[in-house]
């Protein structure tokens, strides 16, 4: 098990033109997206088939988010992924991701948003 990882960093990352701003300070990191779109984008994985059969999924296949939150646990970080500058989910600040009201209202206002 980790203990007193620190971390002291900033970096922008550049995709399609819209930037993603990391930053590191002590044992907090910050992932901000710059909107719901693109936090859409780079969460939904890689392009599907639309011809390729659907597979069904596996009732044993860990929980991804739960995964990340134990990492983050075992690390001793605190992930705070936000949208626009609003918190949006934070990892390894408790036994299970927390999920907040704006991410929520983020992803059914982008449902109503077109391409």
């Amino acid at each position: 098990m980790a203990s007193g990882l620190e971390i002291d960093a900033q970096l922008v990352v550049t995709l399609d033109g819209d930037d993603v701003k990391i930053v590191a300070v002590g044992t907090y990191l910050i992932i901000n997206f710059p909107s719901q779109r693109v936090f859409d984008k780079i969460t939904s994985g890689p392009p599907k088939d639309p011809n390729a059969p659907k597979k069904p999924k596996d009732p044993h296949a860990p929980d991804p988010l739960k995964q990340l939150n134990d990492l983050a646990l075992r690390l001793g970080l605190v992930l705070d992924m936000r949208v626009a500058n609003k918190t949006h989910v934070t990892f390894g600040a408790g036994q299970s991701p927390k999920i907040t009201f704006n991410a929520v209202l983020g992803k059914i206002g982008s449902f109503f948003k077109g391409n």
